[in-house]
C-alpha cells in the first residue's frame, strides 16, 4: 500500500512535467490549431477547441486503471488516479481559478495564487504560437512570488 502511495505521488509530480511539455511542445506547436482559440477568443462559445486535450490524459487513465483491473500493470491504480488528481487539480487552478469558468475561489489572496495568477498572465501575455513562457500549472518560477 505504501508503495501504491508512493507512485500515485510520483505520478502526480510527473504530470507537472508533461502538462508543461505537452503544452510548450504540442499545445504551442503542432496542435496550436486546438489550442489557439484559448489565448485568441474570438468565439462566443463556453467551450474550447483546447477542451479536448483532456481527453488524451483521461484516456491514459482510465487505460491504467482497466490494466490494474485486469492484472496486467499492478500498479496501474496508482498511475491512473496520479493523473486523474493532476487532472482535477489543473482544473480546479487553471479553469476555474484562474480564467474563472466558474465563479469560485474569486477572493483567494495567498502568496501562491498570487503567483500562479501573475505567471499565467504572463503566458497569456503573448497570443501567438512561439515567444511564451510559463508553460506549467502547478510549479510557478520564483520570480513570480515577488511582489
Amino acid at each position: 500500500m505504501g508503495l501504491q502511495i508512493l507512485v500515485f505521488l510520483l505520478t502526480f509530480c510527473i504530470m507537472e512535467f508533461m502538462a508543461w511539455f505537452s503544452h510548450k511542445y504540442i499545445m504551442h506547436g503542432f496542435l496550436w490549431v486546438l489550442h489557439e482559440d484559448h489565448h485568441k477568443k474570438n468565439h462566443d462559445s463556453w467551450f474550447e477547441r483546447n477542451d479536448a486535450f483532456f481527453i488524451f490524459y483521461a484516456v491514459l487513465s482510465i487505460g491504467c486503471f482497466l490494466l490494474w483491473q485486469k492484472a496486467i500493470f499492478n500498479f496501474g491504480i496508482a498511475v491512473g488516479l496520479g493523473i486523474f488528481a493532476y487532472g482535477l487539480a489543473y482544473f480546479m487552478v487553471h479553469d476555474i481559478f484562474i480564467h474563472q469558468r466558474f465563479k469560485l475561489f474569486r477572493n483567494a489572496n495567498n502568496r501562491f495564487s498570487r503567483a500562479v495568477r501573475r505567471a499565467h498572465k504572463m503566458h497569456h501575455k503573448n497570443i501567438g504560437k512561439s515567444q511564451g513562457e510559463c508553460f506549467g500549472m502547478l510549479v510557478v518560477p520564483f520570480k513570480y512570488y515577488k511582489k
